[in-house]
């Protein structure tokens, strides 16, 4: 057996780092002169610190002698040269080499004592204001405060990538609050895993019916049905499901679902002769929207007396002669306080939002557009010629400065500005959002929601524009007539076979809607990644970047992960002029498509013209790299016209988005998809993802694979039931 040995040395070169779990490969240089390669867990390592490692020696099979580290302790720089040394790597934000020079030669040995408990000296320094000294001593406390943490967490096995947003909860106090209760790592935004955070809670003695435990379990449960849509659990299955999680008996379980109860931490209700239990924003959102869509559903608005003058001057404005459907459709927008719009593409629900707006601007009523996703947004203003901007926008999100959370400006107190809101693509929008939505709409204006219930539900909990649907209590129209333009398109029709259960039509190779068959998982992605790289921009004069992959899976040949390092490879190689960063298991380069795959309210943009900032970027967000720093540590991508710069260490916000799952396209049309139709789990091969996928694309789709699987998505209609509560509240149930 290797015996541990202990190595003391300064980072000559951090070779490799990943922010996410703290993982880095360093070269170190020891007191013997020699350099000698180290990995381990390392947080945060960076040039000039000093280490005192304990460890042993390995070899690995392409790199040869290395020093695996089992603890470490952190040495900070002493002398004048070593601070120089230790600060010239950039290692604080705002200090170069030269600026470093400059401090050390005014404080000395001092240097780092003066930065860490006096940063207002630093203005003493030429060429440092006093609030540039203040950011530095901001940024050094931070980096000394999570390196602390997250060496922390790596030696109790919890993410690394925890410890920004815990330090930023929690502040230097961290360490010593989850000694006194492990449990907070739960708390709402902090996405800790139950596991790993039950398991430090063991190792610090926390018994396994502790009512800390036995409650954090309870709310889990809760929140992580709510990735699975549920807006509740009934009491009895959550308490089951619970016990079962914890090990523990029922009656602990159901002892804390009535400390909860008493502690306002859940909220116990009755629909349908169910004992139902509700985290409280949630029952708030539900019985919010319930009383707010009645309130408006209760109103009328007088016929216009000109209305047949004004829809005519509509039809000519668009070209097009209204049929009955559309007349009756764009009639109740008029009349009703709360109308439902829906149909499948190519049934005419843009005609009618056209006709509405233009008799709504012949009123002189202010209509404000709006949809889930910048993308569905953009759409929305082409096809209809008036601004549109994301809920999130027309909401105003902003973050509190003392608290850092997100809140909306527009609510009841200051509402929206506007006698009509319209919202597109209501199928992804989720009882959360809807909630907020309604709180800033004025109690006079027209609500008109607008989608397609066929679609995959919100990625969110609830399924409220279904439910609403399904109620059959609010005034709704369903357009079903595919007008003559739009039967031309194999697309549409293939789509509306596919949501009838007929299988699509694959034949026609002289239309938009083609399938490549395939007889192996190799042959489906490298046929995928020819159509992306030449065949479609060669053959059909369609770029590379108007194509999008649509993938049902993340995992296997054909997931996004494995197709996204072949797209890279074949549409943006690597080059010496392309900057890189590695994280995780891919690499970040100069040129990629990226996804934000997390709402983040905070972070800052600008426009690329330099005419507006602002802040905010959302989930489902797709823009281009466009820089990559590493002396900075800063990656900055372009999405439509925002600039956002991201510190590397945010980079887990972000995703390679050449391939992208069905789910994740929601909201979006490409001129050019292309599917891999492959194997996959029941779940994710059904007709509402198919149905989805088919309708993402505008101008071209290309199905690639088996027909046996296309026909399987076509008949699994069967969708996961969701636990929600919105369609009995509306029913009076």
């Amino acid at each position: 057996m290797t015996e541990s040995e202990i190595l003391q040395g300064t980072i000559a070169a951090v070779v490799y780092q990943n922010y996410e779990n703290g993982y880095a490969v360093l070269r170190l240089r020891c007191a013997d002169g020699q350099t000698v390669t180290v990995v381990g867990t390392i947080p945060l390592a960076a040039v000039g610190e000093r280490l005192l490692v304990t460890g042993k020696w390995t070899s690995h099979s392409s790199y040869g002698r290395q020093f695996e580290a089992e603890f470490l302790e952190r040495l900070m720089p002493q002398t004048s040269m070593e601070i120089l040394s230790y600060l010239s790597g950039r290692i604080i934000k705002g200090i170069g080499p030269r600026t470093a020079a400059r401090i050390v030669e005014r404080f000395g040995d001092q240097t780092l004592i003066v930065m860490e408990r006096e940063p207002h000296r630093l203005a003493e320094v030429s060429g440092i204001s006093a609030a540039k000294a203040t950011l530095i001593g901001e940024e050094y406390r931070l980096r000394v405060g999570m390196r602390h943490l997250m060496e922390f967490f790596a030696s109790h096995q919890l993410p690394a990538e925890l410890a920004l947003r815990v330090y930023k909860l929690y502040g230097e106090q961290a360490v010593e609050l989850l000694y006194d209760d492990p449990y907070l790592l739960m708390d709402d935004g902090l996405d800790a895993p139950f596991a790993a955070v039950d398991r430090f809670a063991v190792e610090l003695g926390v018994s396994a019916n502790d009512r800390r435990r036995v409650e954090a379990g309870i709310l889990f449960e809760l929140r992580y049905n709510l990735m699975a849509g549920h807006s509740f659990l009934p009491e009895d299955k959550l308490i089951q499901a619970t016990a079962t999680l914890l090990s523990v008996d029922l009656s602990d379980v159901e002892s804390g679902v009535q400390r909860l109860l008493e502690g306002q931490r859940l909220v116990r209700d009755s629909l349908a002769g169910l004992t139902l239990l509700y985290l409280p924003q949630l029952h708030e959102a539900e019985c919010y929207i319930h009383d707010r869509l009645l309130a408006h559903a209760e109103r009328s608005f007088p016929a216009e007396q000109h209305l047949p003058a004004m829809l005519d001057l509509a039809q000519r404005e668009c070209g097009l002669q209204y049929s009955p459907h559309q007349l009756e459709a764009i009639s109740r927008a008029l009349s009703c306080g709360v109308l439902l719009l829906t149909g499948g593409p190519g049934t005419g629900k843009t005609t009618v939002l056209n006709g509405v707006l233009s008799v709504f601007r012949q009123m002189g009523l202010r209509c404000v557009l709006s949809a889930p996703t910048g993308r569905a947004a953009q759409r929305l203003s082409e096809v209809t010629g008036q601004d549109a901007s994301t809920i999130h926008r027309l909401l105003e999100t902003t973050v509190d400065t003392n608290t850092g959370q997100m809140y909306f400006v527009r609510d009841e107190s200051n509402p929206l500005k506007a006698d009509v809101v319209i919202v597109d693509e209501m199928s992804m929008v989720d009882v959360l959002l809807l909630h907020s939505l309604l709180r800033a709409v004025p109690p006079h204006a027209r609500l008109i929601l607008v989608g397609d219930p066929d679609q995959l539900p919100p990625v969110g909990p609830g399924s409220p524009f279904a439910d609403c649907l399904g109620s059959g209590v609010l005034s709704s129209v369903r357009l079903t007539e595919i007008f003559r333009q739009a039967q031309q398109s194999l697309i549409v029709t293939n789509a509306h076979r596919v949501n009838q259960g007929q299988m699509p039509e694959l034949r026609n190779v002289k239309s938009d809607f083609f399938f490549i068959r395939c007889r192996s998982e190799q042959e489906v992605a490298s046929t995928v990644r020819d159509l992306c790289s030449t065949r479609l921009p060669k053959n059909m004069g369609i770029p590379s970047d108007q194509i999008q992959v649509l993938t049902v899976t993340r995992k296997g040949g054909v997931g996004t992960w494995d197709l996204n390092r072949q797209l890279q490879y074949a549409l943006n190689p690597a080059a010496p002029q392309k900057k890189e960063r590695q994280w995780g298991e891919f690499t970040f380069r100069e040129g990629d498509r990226v996804m934000q795959i997390r709402n983040n309210y905070d972070i800052l943009w600008k426009r690329t013209d330099g005419s507006e900032v602002g802040s905010g970027i959302f989930h489902g967000d797709i823009g281009i790299i466009t820089a990559i720093d590493p002396q900075t540590e800063m990656m900055s991508v372009i999405f439509d016209d925002k600039m956002v710069d991201y510190d590397f260490a945010q980079l887990g916000e972000l995703e390679p988005a050449y391939a992208l799952t069905v789910h994740k396209s929601q909201g979006s049309e490409y001129r050019a998809v292309v599917m891999p139709v492959w194997n996959g789990s029941p779940y994710l091969l059904s007709r509402s993802v198919l149905y989805t996928a088919i309708t993402r694309a505008r101008e071209m789709l290309v199905l690639v694979g088996r027909e046996e699987v296309i026909a399987a998505m076509t008949e699994n209609a069967k969708k996961n039931r969701r636990y929600t509560g919105l369609k009995l509240r509306l029913q009076g149930r």
